[in-house]
């Protein structure tokens, strides 16, 4: 056999952290299996209710877009194969359940130099920056996102009580331009973004009156 597949890769959907200053990769995390379904809703942001006639039409800025999805940890594969995988033995799933809460977590050595401060009579003391989050969803959809909405429901657990089973659910606000700025690193990927989106729309088979059953617009 040739070993010759006719199988498409499978592209793995994730979350990439990256170093807001540098734009150095600081993790990758990649779901385990990726979620069934996506939920996106975009809030159009019109001009304020009562502004002139001709403002009706104008937008001040992007949509905001949010994502939604469920997804699940599973470390039955890891446990069919114990000597390979002893982190797995050890403590289940908890690792990856760990780097996902630190999506929402500030680091505790942050924790404790703001402490410092404070306790130097520092007066003013500037809240901790996080790492950028990056949705990765294909080559389409890359985008700057803040996590708003983050629950687990843990399933199963092995002797020790170790979670070896769980499904998550994961909210997520895309940042653009108005979060950002243009010149921020996030800025930048969410204009691509925007483009790519451009780029696809104008690919869309376009129709003319007639398939609307009219002979157009008086």
């Amino acid at each position: 056999m040739s070993g010759y597949s006719q199988s498409p890769r499978l592209v793995k959907a994730g979350i990439v952290l990256i170093d807001p200053g540098s734009a150095q990769v600081r993790r990758v995390i990649a779901l385990q299996y990726n979620p069934d379904t996506l939920t996106r809703t975009l809030q159009a942001q019109h001009v304020d209710e009562g502004a002139e006639r001709s403002e009706a039409l104008r937008l001040k800025g992007p949509a905001v877009e949010t994502f939604k999805l469920e997804a699940e940890i599973d470390a039955a594969d890891q446990l069919e194969f114990p000597e390979q995988n002893r982190s797995t033995i050890e403590a289940g799933i908890a690792p990856q359940l760990a780097v996902l809460e630190s999506l929402i977590n500030p680091d505790a050595a942050d924790l404790l130099a703001g402490k410092a401060l404070a306790a130097s009579g520092t007066l003013e003391i500037a809240p901790m920056e996080s790492a950028l989050a990056i949705f990765v969803w294909g080559a389409n959809r890359i985008v700057p996102v803040r996590v708003t909405e983050f629950s687990i429901t843990e399933e199963a657990f092995d002797p020790f009580l170790n979670p070896i089973r769980a499904k998550l659910s994961l909210g997520l606000r895309v940042l653009s331009i108005d979060d950002l700025g243009f010149d921020h690193k996030g800025g930048s990927l969410f204009m691509a973004y925007l483009q790519g989106r451009e780029i696809l729309a104008a690919k869309a088979a376009t129709f003319g009156f007639d398939a609307l059953g009219i002979g157009g617009i008086p």
